[in-house]
């Protein structure tokens, strides 16, 4: 990719570094992308990758878990991380001028966690408490329990924060392992958006990374097998309904995924008129919130719309949705109302471009999936070529897969 914006660097053992210089910014973000989660778990290791996450910042052969947090902090700066099914991304911001200080307590995290017993009984609990908290939750659980029922019989149906038996059984020694077998140069990516030199930065990152041996595990993820589809309610004794639609899509490499993402703005994005808000709540009062996402992972993805209403509602806003996307999957467009519904998607776009720590996270994160920086410019090109007839068919595909519908209430 040609882009002076960035540059992508390689270390000495293969490690590759996105790098943004941003000569006008006073914070520095650097992080590592790792392309390991929940779903590279062993049956009887559930939580493990998010647990890891958690305990990283623990102790490492010369550092305690106080002096770990407080090396960014002390500065004003911050020291953080989260899992996904598929990923973990370990990240700071700072002050700019800080760029050799967050290197290398990032490297000696990789490098050099130690996981100390007596620090993760601890911690242990505190992911207990994240477990519990969740499961009081409705609207969130709902999307992890939908996803057991889409995903059954695979390595992405399980919750990523495991249970509570599943975490109670985890060591030292096998947070220690899945480390040495995921967090290695040739399984992550470094990113860095930073005001500094771009050669003392990579410089920085060759002292600090460069040592750390390449190979470790290969991936062995087994596609989901095909849903027939569901219609199931679980009753908790609430006082609204939590419902998710959830359609299987294709990974995060289709070349339909621009069309796909088009299509789920329009219906349910973050905006007030996004068409399902306008038909649930606006016309009808039927909803407090309608949302719809499309998360895209290495060999298959999912749409979900999730509203909450009053129990008795559920069908109704479930029929309107429905019409909804047979309405989309049985009409094109016509050009002007087309182009307002691209135009609105690249100006969100480049509205959210502005947030500089997203902006360099997912610079990481598409350098690990595609090889390459694809950024918001890229992406708004991509917007502005989804045809009429690909918008369509999307809708097409996603109104003739199998009713798959989780109610909480």
């Amino acid at each position: 990719m040609n882009n002076p914006k960035y540059r992508i660097a390689r270390l000495s053992n293969g490690m590759k570094v996105a790098l943004r210089h941003s000569p006008d910014s006073m914070v520095s973000y650097i992080g590592v992308a790792v392309n390991a989660g929940s779903r590279d778990e062993s049956p009887d290791h559930h939580g493990l990758a998010h647990f890891v996450e958690h305990t990283i910042f623990k102790g490492t052969s010369s550092r305690r878990s106080w002096h770990i947090s407080n090396r960014m902090e002390s500065i004003g700066g911050e020291l953080n991380a989260y899992t996904s099914k598929e990923e973990t991304v370990i990240y700071t911001n700072a002050p700019a001028g800080n760029a050799a200080r967050a290197i290398e307590l990032l490297a000696d995290i990789v490098a050099n966690s130690r996981f100390p017993e007596s620090e993760l009984e601890k911690e242990r609990e505190v992911v207990i408490e994240e477990i519990n908290s969740y499961l009081d939750s409705p609207a969130d659980s709902v999307y992890d329990e939908l996803e057991e029922l889409i995903f059954a019989d695979s390595g992405l149906a399980h919750n990523i924060l495991g249970s509570k038996e599943s975490v109670r059984k985890l060591t030292s020694s096998d947070c220690r392992a899945f480390l040495d077998a995921w967090y290695v140069p040739s399984n992550m990516t470094a990113y860095i958006s930073d005001p500094g030199d771009p050669d003392k930065l990579i410089s920085l990152m060759e002292r600090y990374f460069g040592s750390l041996r390449f190979e470790g595990e290969r991936h062995n993820r087994i596609a989901p097998p095909p849903c027939g589809g569901f219609d199931e309610v679980r009753d908790r004794q609430g006082h609204q309904a939590h419902t998710i639609l959830a359609y299987r899509l294709f990974g995060r490499k289709d070349p339909r995924r621009f069309a796909a993402f088009l299509l789920n703005n329009y219906l349910g994005g973050p905006c007030m008129n996004s068409r399902l808000n306008q038909e649930l709540r606006e016309k009808r009062g039927l909803v407090y919130t309608v949302d719809s996402s499309v998360g895209l992972l290495s060999d298959t993805g999912l749409m979900q719309i999730y509203f909450g209403c009053d129990p008795d509602g559920s069908d109704r806003c479930i029929r309107i949705i429905r019409k909804e996307l047979e309405r989309l999957a049985s009409t094109t467009l016509s050009d002007k109302a087309f182009e307002a519904i691209r135009t609105q998607y690249c100006g969100q776009l480049l509205v959210s471009s502005d947030h500089r720590e997203s902006t360099a996270m997912s610079m990481g994160k598409s350098l690990l999936y595609y090889d390459s920086i694809h950024d918001i410019s890229r992406m708004t090109e991509h917007i502005r070529n989804v045809s009429k007839d690909e918008f369509r068919q999307i809708a097409e595909l996603i109104a003739a897969a199998p009713l798959c519908r989780l109610t909480l209430r």
